[in-house]
């Protein structure tokens, strides 16, 4: 049984912590980006040190009190707010943002947890070096939330998810104990990853307070190009054919649908679209080489043999890297042109490589027996991540179609797990997916993520109701 926050409680955290970690509790603690939740208002902390976080937390497990980690807020499952029961502590680390150590001829970085993306990637650059984690919220999202759910992101198919750019981790345990597992080793065997269970946990198992991440050399030229493919099959072969032609030098590879350009055209007419007329299906792709190659002397080869075997038929590649930015300016704002449109329901899905196209078949089949709907369905397709977003047709609004959001979305994820796919690929569980997880989660899995979190959080206190029911 969880308590709220008390006067008790707060004149306690007062008294051993500076004035400056207490916060008004600002609308922006209690939102999220979809408006599917409203979180009820707490006591706003914002600890500047590691052994501040280290006294909430002592404090909130002996008063048996929640704490809810806020990062960036740029989350889209619902895990960085609590919309009922006891009233938390939300713990913000926007005042812990240092970049504590650059080790150039390492390529390491240690970051607490507040960094923001842009900042980090900044960081590495002035030392020549890549922090490769990318997404549309590099501008907003903290470093402790992208590792706490283990953010995916554009550069996945190259470099990996969050969780492969992390060497070690320094977090906060519920009880205030502090694990000091920043190591930069890159070999490390002396028992459990605890490195790798508190990356993705959601903050229900601790507050990752800095971490020791992963730099890269910086690509000697890098440009993109967009290619026009008949369909998902064909961009498929596509792939194949990239990795054969480039290896490793491909860092992304999206899947762009029409549907997507069209509501560009509708919602962002300043975007400026690859083609004259949206083709049905095209993909992006992003290269970056080394040493003394030239990125678009390779990908101009790799369109001329594209051709031959009649996986393309038309494209272009980036002249210039602001005609690079322009490309990718497409691709990030398809989310923010779906959000202007508004969907009923979106799926951020995997499935294996092979099956892609099947998916798309079977899953447009499925919806239209559901209903007429305009399907947007998008990703990084290079390491099996499609965004499937289900709309109305023009003239219609998605609050028309609320009452078939469950049936849209359990047609999709009991296809995405027939064909041994996940119904969460880069965006976490939350609490939007909690009752997914439980369906189609393994038993034996489940039984063990229960057991750790009560052996790790005994009274419940972090992020109660994100990821896991505990019974």
């Amino acid at each position: 049984m969880l308590n709220g926050v008390t006067a008790e409680l707060e004149t306690t955290l007062r008294a051993a912590l500076p004035d400056q970690t207490f916060r008004a509790t600002d609308a922006k603690y209690l939102e999220e980006p979809r408006g599917r939740w409203a979180g009820q208002g707490g006591l706003v902390l914002a600890p500047a040190t590691t052994a501040d976080v280290s006294t909430i937390l002592r404090h909130a497990h002996a008063a048996r009190v929640p704490v809810v980690p806020y990062g960036g807020g740029t989350g889209l499952v619902g895990g960085q707010v609590q919309a009922e029961g006891a009233t938390p502590i939300i713990l913000t680390l926007e005042r812990m943002t240092a970049i504590r150590d650059v080790y150039p001829s390492e390529n390491v970085m240690v970051v607490e947890a507040g960094a923001i993306l842009a900042n980090v990637q900044e960081t590495a650059a002035g030392h020549d070096r890549l922090f490769a984690l990318s997404l549309a919220s590099e501008g907003s999202a903290r470093i402790g939330g992208l590792l706490s759910t283990n953010a995916g992101g554009i550069n996945v198919l190259r470099y990996g998810n969050a969780r492969d750019q992390v060497l070690g981790l320094e977090v906060v345990l519920p009880d205030g104990t502090i694990w000091n597992g920043l190591s930069r080793l890159r070999k490390d065997n002396t028992g459990y990853d605890l490195r790798n269970l508190m990356i993705g946990a959601e903050g229900t198992l601790g507050v990752i307070t800095a971490a020791a991440l992963k730099l890269h050399p910086r690509p000697h030229d890098e440009t993109a190009a967009f290619f026009v493919t008949q369909s998902p099959a064909t961009a498929l072969e596509l792939l194949s054919l990239a990795g054969k032609h480039f290896g490793n030098s491909v860092s992304a590879f999206e899947l762009i649908s029409k549907q997507g350009l069209e509501f560009l055209a509708a919602t962002l007419p300043d975007v400026r679209r690859p083609f004259s007329e949206n083709p049905d299906w095209c993909v992006l792709m992003d290269v970056g080489v080394m040493g003394d190659q030239f990125a678009n002397d390779q990908i101009e080869a790799f369109f001329v043999a594209a051709a031959e075997r009649g996986l393309v038929t038309d494209g272009q590649t980036a002249q210039s890297q602001s005609q690079r930015a322009e490309f990718w300016a497409v691709r990030e704002n398809i989310p923010e042109g779906n959000r202007r449109i508004g969907s009923i329901s979106s799926h951020d899905i995997s499935v294996p490589l092979s099956v892609i196209p099947e998916f798309i078949a079977r899953g447009n089949a499925a919806i239209a027996k559901v209903g007429d709907f305009r399907i947007n369905c998008f990703g990084h397709m290079g390491d099996g991540n499609l965004h499937y977003n289900v709309f109305p047709q023009d003239g219609f609004s998605r609050d028309d179609y609320l009452s078939e959001r469950d049936e849209i979305k359990r047609v999709v994820h009991d296809l995405v797990h027939k064909l041994g796919g996940s119904v969460s690929a880069e965006h976490g569980i939350g609490r939007l997916k909690v009752d997914d997880l439980e369906r189609y989660g393994d038993p034996a899995k489940l039984a063990a993520m229960r057991a750790i979190k009560t052996a790790l959080d005994p009274n419940g206190i972090m992020n109660p109701g994100a990821v896991l029911r505990v019974v």
